[in-house]
């Protein structure tokens, strides 16, 4: 069903098809029916697949990478689909409009998208108004990712008071809430991923954990990083009390690429983007004990299974989910639970604590991210 869905949408521009169907989505997230509809159809819930991570249980560890929902309009219809978490934004301080279309590009050749959104959101004050009246009526029913990013006006000195103005917004209304110091699309963000800088941010989570009340913050990285900088990065992030890191956002590399749309400039991902991801993560499981989030290149159990045994605790999709529809979802668990089976496992995190861990003892002997 979703072939003839696919081409239908793949013949709209690709930002008019994602608000298609993230309007279609949120209007689903206002029937009980449709919900209903969509949990029957997609979802697929076992005990095997729950994953306890940075004090939050998971009913499963695919989740939904931040980019898709910005504003948190459709968390109840990505719930019902079959999702273990979601993770809404990149939201910022202030409102804003992005930068200017056309700003995101489908490679259908290539299974990836680039995009240079630029934060487009209604802001974090919207979406906290809108999660807490969600939170009212009962809640999404899977944890929910806060992803913070710098507005756009604001100067990069400036950067910390205007993430500290989003925590503050948000910060009640997170189950859990994820530093973008790493999209490619923000002028000089990626400065962000700097010693000083990120200390300084760290910082800044640190005393808001004592002032707001304790809440895991996990930092996205970006795949462009060298093996140091990945592990100075995560030195720091043990360091400062991060709850763990989410390994990777999207990339300005074009390596695997060859759609004529590579020369568009903004962040790419998909399937080119999986071996840096996947690279990434063995480095950072080699340098941290702290759970890992793997984003990047993900389409089916196969890649779920494999970002597992690498070391991540939980794994999230975006481009596979707009290539191979609602309905990876179901496959991939299915896949996940025929692992357990074929390797005689009683649970998901044995994947991880199996295959893991001898990366995990090693520490930083990984190899090169790039």
């Amino acid at each position: 069903m979703y072939r003839a869905v696919r081409r239908a949408l793949f013949r709209l521009e690709p930002e008019r098809a994602h608000d298609v169907v993230i309007g279609g989505l949120a209007w689903a997230g206002r029937s009980v029916l449709a919900l209903r509809a969509l949990e029957r159809a997609y979802a697929l819930r076992d005990p095997r697949l729950e994953v306890e991570a940075f004090g939050l249980r998971f009913p499963s560890p695919i989740g939904l990478a931040a980019g898709l929902d910005k504003d948190g309009v459709a968390v109840r219809a990505f719930a019902a689909l079959g999702f273990g978490h979601l993770e809404l934004g990149s939201v910022t301080a202030r409102a804003q409009p992005g930068n200017p279309r056309p700003r995101l590009f489908r490679l259908v050749d290539d299974e990836a998208i680039i995009n240079r959104m630029g934060f487009n959101n209604r802001g974090a004050e919207a979406m906290a108004r809108r999660l807490r009246r969600l939170r009212e009526a009962g809640g999404a029913g899977v944890p929910l990712g806060i992803n913070v990013g710098k507005s756009r006006v604001v100067e990069l000195e400036d950067a910390i008071d205007d993430y500290e103005r989003a925590l503050r917004s948000v910060w009640a209304v997170a189950d859990y809430l994820a530093l973008n110091v790493s999209s490619p699309n923000t002028p000089g963000l990626r400065r962000l991923q700097e010693r000083g800088p990120l200390e300084a941010l760290l910082g800044l989570t640190a005393r808001l954990q004592g002032e707001l009340g304790p809440k895991p913050v996990l930092l996205k990285i970006a795949p462009d990083l060298g093996r140091e900088q990945l592990l100075e990065v995560a030195g720091l992030a043990e360091g400062s009390g991060a709850a763990g890191l989410i390994a990777t956002n999207t990339t300005v590399g074009r390596d695997g690429v060859r759609s004529h749309l590579a020369s568009e400039t903004g962040g790419l991902s998909g399937r080119p983007l999986a071996p840096a991801s996947l690279a990434a993560l063995r480095v950072l499981r080699g340098a941290t004990r702290l759970p890992l989030v793997s984003v990047g290149g993900v389409f089916d159990g196969a890649d779920v299974v494999e970002r597992l045994e690498a070391g991540a605790t939980l794994v999230q999709v975006y481009t596979g989910f707009i290539f191979q529809g609602p309905g990876m979802l179901r496959r991939a668990h299915r896949d996940l639970l025929a692992a357990l089976e074929r390797r005689g496992l009683a649970h998901v995190a044995e994947i991880r604590s199996r295959d893991a861990s001898a990366a995990a003892t090693a520490r930083p002997d990984g190899p090169p991210a790039r």
